[in-house]
């Protein structure tokens, strides 16, 4: 199943995909205000029955996406987490090695756009790369959960763009100053849920620029382990619903190209992952 957060005109809600057409499941449960209060509910189990008993209203196409959690709680982002990725910083030049313990920071929520909106490069920077990315969206909260028991805490998968400003990256030791610019943070078009996702470990990813590849890998070069991920930021932080885990992203970023490439107005960036979908956001520059 799809599951996904939209505006119906000026209208904040959530649904399901139906083919082409979205059932309108805000309107139809509205003890769920937003998608990520029916994840952690024990109707979530049930998602089938519930979008079986209604029949779609909206035509996919006429809707506006919103990001598929619009307001997580924490957005958890982790750091060369694909072993290609962690190579070929290497052999840029950077000294990095391969940790113990997850490296991880935190977005915020407003940095976060929908599938079809615009990525916005800011004025301060021409440094501006692409990171297509799998998301893990938490649907049992929880904390110190198991690895052996962290797939139950998983209420599906997504796609992010962890859009980089790589300068405002490196002023420091902590990333987190290039990596929460607002309108910088794609995440969507929707939630597929675990049933029909098959093997999260060896999902194929593909990113592009204006249709040129520029990232093509699978999660199976993941150095930490979406369970590893649970574990590690659950001994950390209460995970809750809605709260989003965004596993690292592969090799093919621009900066590491010679000469670098970044994103510039007018570019289109898509990210596609197996069984997922196609996450699509044109760039702006900051008016």
């Amino acid at each position: 199943m799809k599951l996904l957060s939209f505006l119906d005109g000026n209208r904040e809600s959530w649904g399901a995909v139906v083919e082409n057409a979205v059932v309108d499941l805000g309107r139809a449960l509205p003890q769920y205000p937003t998608l990520a209060d029916f994840l952690g509910s024990d109707d979530y189990a049930h998602r089938q029955a519930f979008v079986a008993a209604q029949k779609p209203t909206l035509a996919l196409g006429d809707i506006k996406y919103l990001p598929v959690i619009p307001r997580p709680e924490k957005i958890i982002c982790a750091v060369r987490n694909y072993l290609d990725h962690h190579n070929e910083a290497v052999a840029f030049g950077m000294k990095r090695d391969i940790t113990e313990f997850p490296p991880i920071f935190l977005r915020v929520w407003r940095s976060q756009v929908a599938h079809n909106a615009p990525v916005i490069r800011p004025k301060v920077s021409d440094n501006f790369d692409w990171e297509g990315e799998l998301a893990v969206v938490i649907g049992k909260g929880g904390r110190h959960i198991s690895q052996a028991d962290a797939w139950n805490h998983v209420a599906g998968y997504s796609i992010y763009n962890d859009v980089s400003v790589r300068d405002w990256q490196r002023h420091a030791q902590q990333i987190a100053s290039g990596k929460n610019f607002i309108g910088t943070g794609p995440f969507g078009p929707w939630l597929v849920t675990p049933d029909e996702i098959g093997d999260p470990t060896k999902l194929k990813l593909e990113t592009r620029v204006n249709g040129a590849t520029v990232q093509s890998s699978d999660t199976s070069m993941l150095i930490f382990s979406i369970p590893r991920l649970i574990e590690y930021c659950s001994t950390i932080f209460d995970l809750v619903p809605g709260d989003v885990i965004a596993t690292g992203t592969p090799a093919g970023v621009g900066f590491t190209r010679k000469p670098p490439i970044f994103l510039k107005a007018g570019d289109v960036v898509e990210v596609e992952i197996e069984n997922i979908g196609v996450l699509v956001n044109p760039v702006v520059d900051e008016a």
